[in-house]
């Protein structure tokens, strides 16, 4: 009898990890192998040495541990094991980050159930798998074109920030004009303005008001 594809699933939403498992046994090659509803829970499963996967699919956002601590851990702790990132997340900095750490497949959730039977399939033999709307951003990508800016989680926009940008981050939650902040920290005028245009950039925010509403929301001040 033809081994099954074993599948661990990961993520923070009960309803969610309801659906995939429902789409997952309408196919006879593939079997549920548990489930995790936190990061926590997900390298504790697979620190068992009895506990074995052929794929895990992992959110990014969950509690205790994100996917990319899942994955840091795994890579750390020397487990082997394929992982298709399952997230909400489409931002070309994040598949690259997860690529690099090790996933080998990345779809998005609006496109989980016309993929994720065909992703398991294809990553359970060691071969890469991408929705659509992920393979056309790796495509530009990889063609120089731009990519326009995606979903991302706040904590990994917050960790694009430099140390000075989240400086004049702080400052600006404090109501300081460029002159001030410029004078606080030591710096040209010019360069401040600068640093405000990134920090738009970077948080998707339109304006001072909105980087101030972002930096208490995400605990930086």
């Amino acid at each position: 009898m033809k081994k099954k594809i074993q599948v661990h699933v990961a993520d923070d939403h009960k309803i969610l990890i309801e659906g995939i498992i429902a789409v997952i046994n309408t196919d006879n090659d593939i079997e549920i192998s548990g489930y995790s509803l936190t990061g926590k829970e997900v390298v504790d499963w697979f620190d068992e040495k009895k506990n074995k996967a052929d794929v895990l699919i992992l959110d990014i956002t969950m509690p205790l541990l994100d996917g990319f601590e899942v994955l840091k851990h795994f890579n750390k702790n020397g487990i082997k094991q394929n992982v298709i990132i399952l997230s909400s997340y489409d931002d070309i900095k994040i598949v690259q980050e997860m690529l690099s750490l090790g996933c080998k497949g990345y779809i998005t959730k609006n496109n989980a159930g016309e993929h994720i039977v065909e992703a398991i399939k294809a990553v359970a033999i060691g071969e890469q798998y991408f929705s659509s709307d992920i393979q056309n951003i790796l495509l530009k990508s990889f063609a120089g074109q731009q990519v326009p800016v995606g979903d991302a989680p706040n904590k990994f926009m917050t960790d694009t920030l430099t140390d000075r940008e989240l400086d004049v981050l702080k400052l600006i939650t404090k109501q300081f004009n460029s002159p001030e902040i410029a004078n606080t920290l030591c710096l040209g005028i010019s360069t401040v303005e600068t640093h405000r245009k990134n920090l738009l950039r970077k948080l998707k925010v339109k304006n001072s008001v909105g980087l101030a509403m972002y930096a208490v929301k995400n605990n930086i001040v």
